[in-house]
C-alpha cells in the first residue's frame, strides 16, 4: 500500500478548506471615520446651509424698540420678541397694505436703537450668528412697520373720525395701539411713488416711521428693494408664538384679484425646496453607507461535510488492498 502526502502541486501543503471558508466569512470591517475628523466637515456644511436659508428663505429677528406694539413686543423692561421673517412672499409679488415688513431704511432715517459695534473679528463672528437666529439685536438700519398704502396710493390723515385715509377711504386699524392725539396727528396728502411703500408702526405715539420722514427726498417713502421680507411667526417667548397676521385694511384689497398667490405659494416652496435638497443628500449618504458596508459577510458554514480530494492527490487502484 503507498502512502501518499496531501500537498500541492508545489509541494507545498494542501489548503484547508474549512480555514479557507472560515476566514472568507470573517472579513475585516471597514474602519469608521473618526467623529473629531468629521466635525469641521459637518459644521461648515451646517453654516453654509443657514447661510442660504437666511438669505433666501427666511431669518430671524429680534424685536428691540416697542413701535410695533401691542403687536410686536419690544418695550422697554420686556422680553422682546424673536420673530421668523419669511422671504419667500415677495418672490411672487410685492409688499401689500397690512403686512408687517422688515426693511432697510433710508439713509434719511436715524436708527430707533444703538447697536455697539463689535472690536474684533471673533465677537463680529459671533453678533452675525446671534442675528441669524434671532438672539442679538439687528442692524440699527434696520426697521419692522406695517405697509399702509402702496405705489401709486395716496395716503394722507385724518378724516372726520381722525383715521387715516388711502385714496380718500378710511383704513380699518384695529392694531393701532396709543395713537398720536388727534390735534396732532395729521399729515398732507402722500402719492407714494413707484417702487416705494408708505410705512407706519402700530404704536402710533412711539414710531419714527414715514409720517416722521416726509421732509427728506423720498417724501417719508421707503424702497420695495429695501424690503427683507415678512414678519410671519412669532417663535419667543413662548407664550406669545404664534402667527402675525396681514388684515385687509383697504376697502379695496377685499376685491383685488390676484393676491391669493402669495399664500398657496409662499407656503409651499420652502417644503419644496426642502425636499428637494434633502433627496441628493439622503441619496449620497446611503451609497456612502453600501460602500463602506462592502460585500455581505455570510456567516462561516459548521458542522461535517464531505472534501473532495484532488485527482493528483487520490490513491490509485493497484494501490488498494486486494
Amino acid at each position: 500500500m503507498s502512502t501518499h502526502d496531501p500537498a500541492g502541486p508545489a509541494g507545498q501543503p494542501a489548503p484547508d478548506p474549512a480555514s479557507d471558508s472560515s476566514s472568507a466569512g470573517r472579513t475585516k470591517p471597514p474602519k469608521k471615520g473618526s467623529l473629531l475628523k468629521e466635525l469641521p466637515v459637518l459644521l461648515v456644511i451646517a453654516f453654509v446651509l443657514a447661510l442660504l436659508v437666511k438669505t433666501f428663505l427666511v431669518q430671524a429677528f429680534f424685536i428691540p424698540s416697542g413701535s410695533m406694539e401691542q403687536t410686536l413686543h419690544g418695550c422697554t423692561g420686556c422680553t422682546g420678541d424673536r420673530v421668523l421673517v419669511n422671504k419667500v412672499p415677495y418672490w411672487f409679488g410685492e409688499p401689500e397694505p397690512g403686512d408687517v415688513v422688515v426693511f432697510r431704511g433710508p439713509d434719511t432715517w436715524a436708527p430707533e436703537i444703538t447697536v455697539a459695534e463689535p472690536t474684533n473679528w471673533f465677537a463680529g463672528a459671533l453678533l452675525t450668528l446671534g442675528r441669524t437666529i434671532g438672539l442679538a439685536p439687528p442692524s440699527e438700519d434696520d426697521f419692522v412697520k406695517r405697509v399702509i398704502a402702496t405705489a401709486g396710493q395716496t395716503v394722507e390723515c385724518c378724516d372726520p373720525e381722525g383715521r387715516v385715509t388711502v385714496d380718500g377711504e378710511p383704513l380699518d386699524e384695529p392694531y393701532i395701539y396709543q395713537d398720536t392725539p388727534i390735534e396732532t396727528r395729521g399729515f398732507p396728502a402722500v402719492t407714494v411713488p413707484e417702487g416705494r411703500l408708505w410705512v407706519m408702526g402700530d404704536h402710533r405715539s412711539a414710531s419714527a416711521d414715514s409720517k416722521a420722514h416726509m421732509g427728506d427726498q423720498y417724501a417719508g417713502t421707503v424702497a420695495v428693494d429695501d424690503v427683507i421680507g415678512k414678519a410671519a411667526l412669532i417663535v419667543w417667548p413662548l407664550d406669545r408664538m404664534g402667527t402675525i397676521g396681514s388684515p385687509e385694511i383697504q376697502a379695496q384689497q377685499a376685491s383685488a384679484a390676484g393676491v391669493p398667490v402669495q399664500g398657496g405659494a409662499a407656503v409651499a416652496v420652502p417644503y419644496l425646496l426642502g425636499v428637494a435638497g434633502a433627496l441628493p443628500v439622503t441619496a449620497w449618504r446611503r451609497r456612502r453607507g453600501a460602500r463602506a458596508a462592502g460585500p455581505s459577510r455570510r456567516p462561516p458554514r459548521t458542522g461535517w461535510r464531505r472534501i473532495r480530494r484532488p485527482v493528483h492527490t487520490r490513491p490509485s487502484r493497484e494501490s488498494l488492498p486486494g
